[in-house]
C-alpha cells in the first residue's frame, strides 16, 4: 500500500480536471499547459498507486477511487486553505472575524440565543451573522468564508463535519382572520384540511421533509404551497400565503396583529445543526459544542 501524502498542488490540478471533465477546459482554467497539466495528475496517480481518471470520448469520468478523492481532496483543500488563513492572521495580529453562515429557516435572534454563551466567552473576536440559502451555506464553509454554519434539521453529509446545537419548539403562524386564530393550542391533526406554506419543496429541503413526515405521522397528507417571498422572516408567510406556516417563532400576536403565533401538539421538537470544515480546529467552536 502506498505511504504517500498527495501533493497539494497536484490535488487542486486533480479536482479541476474533475469538476472540468476535460484536462483542456481544466488547463485553461489553470493558466496552464494541458501536458503540463497531464503530468502532474500522472505523478498523483502514481504517489497514490491508484488510476483516477478515465477516458470517455474527448471526456474524461472518475474511476471509483477517483471519486472518493473528489470528495476527500475538495475537504483537505478546504482545510488546507483554512489552516493558511489562520496562520497568516496570527503572524500579522489581524483581528479575527468569526462568520456564522445561516439559514432562512432561523432567524438572527435564535442564532444570537444559541451562540451568545460563546460570544459572551470570547469577549475580543468580533462575529458576523450571515444568512445564506442551504446551497450557499455549504460552499460558504467549504471555501472558508462562513467558519460555521447553521442550519434547521439534521442533514446527513459526509463532506462536512456535524452536530446538533439545540432544539426549538415548532409551532403555527396563522393569518389572525383565519378561523384557528383565536386559539391557544393547535392539535396537528386539525391541519388535515388546511394549505401548509412551505420555503422549500420537499426533497430539497430536510426541514420541509421533516414536517410533512409530522403530518404524515399523524394520518394525513399535508397540501402545501411554497411560499414566493424568500429570505424573510418565517412568520411572515400567512401574509403572502393565506395559507398556515410552521415557526419556532414564541406564542402570541406578531406582525402588527396580523399573524397569530399557536403552539402545536403533541409538541414537535425540531434540532439546530452545527457544521463545520473537516480537519480543522477552532476554539470558538469547541466552546460552542461543549454548550450544547
Amino acid at each position: 500500500m502506498s505511504a504517500h501524502l498527495p501533493d497539494l498542488r497536484r490535488l487542486r490540478h486533480f479536482v479541476a480536471v474533475a469538476e472540468a471533465g476535460s484536462f483542456t477546459s481544466a488547463a485553461a482554467t489553470l493558466h496552464l499547459s494541458q501536458q503540463a497539466l497531464s503530468s502532474s495528475v500522472r505523478q498523483l496517480e502514481k504517489e497514490l498507486a491508484a488510476a483516477l481518471f478515465v477516458r470517455v470520448g474527448r471526456r474524461v469520468a472518475l474511476t471509483r477511487a477517483g471519486d472518493l478523492l473528489l470528495e476527500e481532496g475538495r475537504t483537505l483543500l478546504a482545510a488546507a486553505r483554512t489552516l493558511a488563513q489562520h496562520v497568516e492572521r496570527t503572524a500579522t495580529g489581524a483581528e479575527e472575524n468569526y462568520v456564522v453562515g445561516h439559514t432562512p429557516a432561523l432567524s438572527g435572534s435564535e442564532v444570537y440565543e444559541i451562540m451568545e454563551s460563546t460570544i459572551e466567552e470570547f469577549a475580543e473576536t468580533s462575529f458576523t451573522f450571515r444568512q445564506l440559502y442551504p446551497d450557499q451555506l455549504t460552499d460558504g464553509v467549504l471555501d472558508g468564508t462562513v467558519q460555521l454554519g447553521l442550519r434547521r434539521g439534521v442533514v446527513p453529509t459526509n463532506v462536512l463535519s456535524t452536530a446538533v446545537v439545540g432544539y426549538h419548539r415548532v409551532r403555527l403562524a396563522v393569518p389572525a382572520t383565519h378561523r384557528l386564530a383565536t386559539r391557544d393550542v393547535v392539535d396537528i391533526r386539525d391541519l388535515a384540511h388546511e394549505r401548509l406554506a412551505l420555503w422549500a419543496p420537499p426533497g430539497s429541503s430536510y426541514y420541509s421533509d421533516f414536517l410533512l413526515s409530522a403530518c404524515r405521522r399523524a394520518g394525513f397528507e399535508p397540501d402545501y404551497v411554497v411560499s414566493r417571498v424568500q429570505g424573510s422572516a418565517t412568520v411572515t408567510a400567512p401574509l403572502t400565503t393565506g395559507a398556515i406556516a410552521f415557526v419556532t417563532a414564541p406564542a402570541g400576536s406578531v406582525m402588527g396583529g396580523r399573524v397569530a403565533v399557536i403552539d402545536l401538539e403533541p409538541e414537535l421538537l425540531v434540532g439546530a445543526q452545527a457544521m463545520w470544515q473537516r480537519h480543522t480546529s477552532s476554539a470558538v467552536r469547541d466552546a460552542l459544542l461543549a454548550q450544547s
